[in-house]
């Protein structure tokens, strides 16, 4: 396929509806080019893992590798960061929580379960990457509480000790949240129910001095969360 020579600045969304998959793959690869040989070759197997582990996985009219690319790309793009080991977690971000038994089955011991499936990221793009990953895995919830503040307790308390995780924490927000208007179904309200009360959450944790974006990149995730809200009250409150 042909893309055109503005795909570099081009807003997401847009490549999605009119490119699709092979759209974001290309604007992944033309981001990884500032970087050097080794580093463009961690990334590209970053990529080429997660397509693997999550190639039958849908999100509701695409393909689930989609989400993990703009989150990525988002990161790169919008958040101005050059860490390799936060990229390629960005990347992975979901793959020991979706899949981790076939992640862990690619290791040496070939075990199952998350903590085998980390062991596999670490041996593959290094412990750092492996335990942002850790940090955005969501648990085991417990069936007899309130699933929905459960996963908001994980996500303060895993990101209250690793401030890089939270810069892929919010992109993925990002996507679920300002990009609920690109969700159909049932899903729409189950999302601004699960992620409405993170707004907050999130806002204090990103204004922390601790978390390693520039004022300017703070601003930019404030207008989006602002932006989230918006779009959450529009979903619920008229109910």
């Amino acid at each position: 396929m042909e893309f055109p020579s503005y795909l570099g600045t081009m807003p997401m969304h847009a490549i999605t509806e009119i490119y699709g998959e092979s759209g974001l793959r290309e604007r992944y690869r033309l981001e990884i080019e500032r970087f050097g040989p080794h580093d463009r070759e961690r990334l590209a197997a970053a990529l080429a893992l997660a397509a693997e582990l999550h190639r039958e996985d849908r999100r509701v009219r695409e393909p689930y590798l989609n989400h993990l690319l703009r989150v990525a790309i988002r990161i790169m793009h919008h958040y101005d960061v050059s860490d390799v080991d936060v990229i390629a977690a960005a990347v992975l971000h979901d793959a020991v929580e979706d899949h981790p038994d076939e992640l862990a089955a690619l290791g040496e011991a070939a075990g199952t379960g998350t903590e085998d499936a980390l062991a596999v990221l670490a041996e593959r793009f290094g412990e750092r990457t492996a335990r942002l990953v850790a940090a955005v895995t969501n648990p085991v919830y417990d069936p007899s509480f309130d699933r929905y503040e459960q996963y908001r307790e994980h996500v303060r308390e895993s990101l209250e000790r690793e401030p890089w995780a939270r810069v892929i924490k919010v992109s993925d927000f990002t996507d679920n949240g300002v990009g609920v208007i690109h969700t159909t179904g049932p899903k729409v309200e189950r999302s601004a129910t699960k992620y409405r009360p993170m707004v907050p959450v999130l806002r204090e944790l990103v204004a922390r001095p601790d978390t390693p974006l520039s004022r300017l990149v703070k601003q930019h995730i404030f207008r989006q969360l602002d932006l989230a809200e918006e779009r959450f009250a529009a979903i619920l409150d008229g109910r």
